[in-house]
């Protein structure tokens, strides 16, 4: 696959290292290039990230998810680019269920996957994830769509059919809203064993019933109204 990782990072000094290294670990060779994008950080997130042989960072100093994402985007020129959070640890399968999704389904235009938790007490990573094995794949059928947004591949293509992350969005909401505009250019996909893990951190930070039910009411309000219901989030570092 001709492919960039792009690793969005917000004062992620703590974790862009892990992640970095998960991702050469268990991808090695695999990505044409990893692209950190030091979202207006003001810690050691992109001397640590440089520090790593094959990244390249990327500065975009207009703090905000889908400024990053933007950034990333126009940075890359491969044909499929691949985001994931600078929380993140990608595990040995991840790259190879993705090739082999789209060596079968050439015309896919995104494909995205579930996340699940290294951190966190382990009762409540398991019910998030009980909960997401049962909701991601309704979600994904009633809406004929779905992105999430720590874990996905999109073609480049496709980004620019549809003109581009909308960056009048601030955080909740962005995974949809492209899922949505990009499910009108062709099949977006979702795999339940295209698993990436991350942090528990906003799940501990905001609690489940909160977080939860920001995700899902964005999701849904852009279904119905294409624009985000939550305009305020809160950065958990």
């Amino acid at each position: 696959m001709d492919i960039t990782l792009i690793i969005p990072a917000h004062n992620e000094e703590k974790h862009i290292g892990g992640c970095i290294e998960s991702a050469q670990k268990h991808a090695a060779g695999k990505f044409k290039e990893i692209l950190v994008i030091d979202n207006a950080s003001d810690d050691r997130t992109a001397e640590i990230a440089a520090s790593y042989a094959g990244v390249r960072v990327v500065r975009e100093s207009h703090k905000g998810l889908t400024h990053a994402r933007q950034a990333g985007y126009e940075a890359a020129t491969t044909e499929y680019i691949a985001y994931i959070d600078a929380d993140c640890r990608m595990p040995d399968l991840w790259f190879s269920v993705a090739e082999k999704h789209f060596e079968k389904y050439p015309d896919t235009v995104a494909l995205t996957g579930p996340v699940q938790y290294f951190d966190g007490p382990m009762y409540l990573r398991a019910l998030v994830e009980f909960v997401e094995w049962i909701a991601l794949p309704v979600a994904y059928w009633v809406a004929g769509y779905l992105i999430i947004g720590g874990n996905f591949i999109i073609r480049r293509d496709a980004v620019a059919a549809v003109g581009g992350f909308d960056k009048s969005i601030s955080f909740y909401g962005e995974d949809a809203d492209i899922a949505r505009r990009v499910a009108k250019v062709g099949p977006v996909y979702l795999r339940m064993h295209m698993v990436i893990y991350t942090s528990m951190r906003r799940f501990m930070h905001d609690g489940i019933i909160r977080t939860s039910s920001n995700y899902t009411v964005n999701f849904v309000w852009h279904k119905f109204f294409s624009k985000s219901y939550t305009h305020v989030y809160t950065d958990v570092r």
